[in-house]
């Protein structure tokens, strides 16, 4: 069984994403610059990978 305390990563990875495409919108909106849409892009879906993987990690570990 994980330690409860890994069970805190996951809203932070969920956070992580939704700030980043906060930060994607806001620069979209302001007619920002593209270079900067696209790593913003790379980054969130990087963060939703990591999110992933720890949801799945957990629910894992919860079945055994």
């Amino acid at each position: 069984m994980l330690h409860w305390s890994i069970y805190l990563f996951i809203p932070f990875a969920l956070f992580l994403v939704a700030g980043v495409l906060l930060l994607g919108l806001f620069n979209f909106a302001s007619g920002g610059s593209p270079q900067r849409s696209q790593t913003l892009m790379r980054l969130r879906v990087l963060f939703q990978f990591l999110a992933l993987v720890l949801v799945m990690i957990t629910i894992y570990a919860m079945r055994h």
